[in-house]
């Protein structure tokens, strides 16, 4: 697995350590964008990942790992070397990469985050990924319209969100863009908006009754 972090940069000449990403994508790829705090990381968003990779027919999927959701309280959210480490340890497959290029970038939110990696990597094919329980609230994030015109979007089913995901402001007002499941292999290389819903088998995982049950130990 690779990973992003400040320890194993790979050397981009010319380029400031700040603005470096740590992984190299060649024009053509098909790469998927899977944002979040994962804190901590759980099988569902394994679930999540490999269901994209899988069903989208990626090359790459990159773990952006934020240094806090501007949404979500910091005092409930482990300190960001912590989740790198625990995703990396998590994911297992070669073709993921977990990345704290958001914190480098100083990029503190999803749609900035995208534009800065489609202009550094002209030619890549981006999809962002996401799970159903944020697809239902996505329409809370700065820039929420402007993401689902920048790249393709997959979602995959998730516990108790499925229902309310469907019928969010965002699977509305883009309803007219949503392509059939079987369509998902050439999601990366529609123009957007697209998105596609992924049903699967259903992972009950949650990184909040997991911190829940862990401030219940005594």
């Amino acid at each position: 697995m690779w990973f992003a972090g400040p320890a194993r940069l790979v050397p981009e000449a010319g380029r400031p350590a700040a603005l470096r990403t740590g992984f190299v994508l060649k024009p053509g790829m098909r790469v998927g964008l899977y944002g979040g705090s994962f804190n901590p990381v759980h099988e569902g968003h394994l679930h999540v990942a490999r269901t994209a990779i899988t069903r989208l027919n990626l090359d790459r999927v990159i773990w952006l790992v934020s240094p806090q959701n501007p949404l979500k309280s910091s005092k409930d959210t482990a300190p960001l070397k912590q989740r790198l480490a625990d995703v990396t340890r998590a994911i297992g497959d070669s073709r993921m990469i977990v990345s704290d290029i958001e914190t480098r970038l100083g990029s503190q939110f999803t749609i900035d985050t995208l534009r800065l990696l489609k202009a550094r990597y002209p030619g890549v094919h981006f999809v962002w990924i996401m799970g159903a329980d944020s697809l239902k609230d996505v329409h809370r994030w700065r820039g929420w319209t402007q993401l689902m015109r920048e790249v393709p979007v997959a979602v995959v089913s998730r516990p108790w969100a499925s229902l309310k995901a469907r019928l969010s402001p965002a699977a509305r007002r883009f309803a007219r863009y949503r392509h059939p499941a079987r369509e998902a292999p050439l999601l990366a290389t529609l123009k957007a908006p697209a998105w596609v819903y992924l049903r699967g088998p259903f992972n009950f995982a949650s990184s909040t009754a997991m911190r829940e049950r862990m401030r219940a130990k005594p």
